[in-house]
């Protein structure tokens, strides 16, 4: 009789362990899944534009021969006096969440050349033809003392399902673009 019943105990103990191990397996999935789903938010795995590299506004694109200057008016919106960008990277999801890193924008003219002139920022992307691109806005950051700064928001109204001839501006709470960003063109030879 104690034989049967240290058998029945032993069973006991091993379904136990059985349905622990399961337990724990159901909780790690659940986890990683969880994860991955987060992964492919934040990576923007199907974003539906990129951005790589940046251009810092040249204000002027030239002067007519009747001493008229030509301004660097980019979908509309006017041009700042010249800045400058070290670096620029965007990506925007379909959900319209745009994540913006850029480093050293600062003032590339007068006294205060090299600062950052006490600015804030917020990204614009115009989606269409440049006579007909609808703006979709961030809300604005600060730039930092050296001229970099983040934006992670959502934008305003949300772009379309598609985004022909994107453009993005890094523009002032006046409205002047500062940079531009370089749109990041998929090919699958270069990968």
């Amino acid at each position: 009789m104690l034989n049967h019943y240290n058998a029945k105990l032993l069973n006991r103990k091993a379904v136990g362990s059985i349905l622990r191990g399961l337990l724990v397996t159901v909780v790690a999935l659940a986890i990683a899944g969880i994860a991955s789903a987060q992964d492919k938010s934040d990576n923007f795995l199907a974003p539906l534009v990129k951005f790589k590299g940046g251009i810092g506004v040249i204000p002027v694109t030239g002067v007519a021969a009747n001493g008229t200057v030509n301004l660097n008016i980019v979908r509309g919106v006017t041009p700042a006096g010249p800045w400058r960008i070290a670096n620029l990277e965007a990506t925007v999801g379909f959900d319209g969440h745009i994540k913006v890193a850029g480093r050293g924008l600062l003032l590339a003219s007068g006294n205060g050349i090299g600062t950052n002139a006490n600015q804030t920022v917020h990204a614009t992307l115009f989606c269409g033809p440049a006579a007909t691109a609808t703006a979709h806005d961030s809300t604005g950051v600060a730039l930092e003392a050296d001229g970099d700064f983040r934006i992670d928001d959502f934008l305003s109204p949300p772009p379309p399902a598609t985004c022909d001839t994107p453009v993005l501006l890094v523009r002032n709470v006046v409205g002047v673009w500062f940079a531009a960003g370089i749109p990041q063109v998929e090919d699958a030879d270069r990968k």
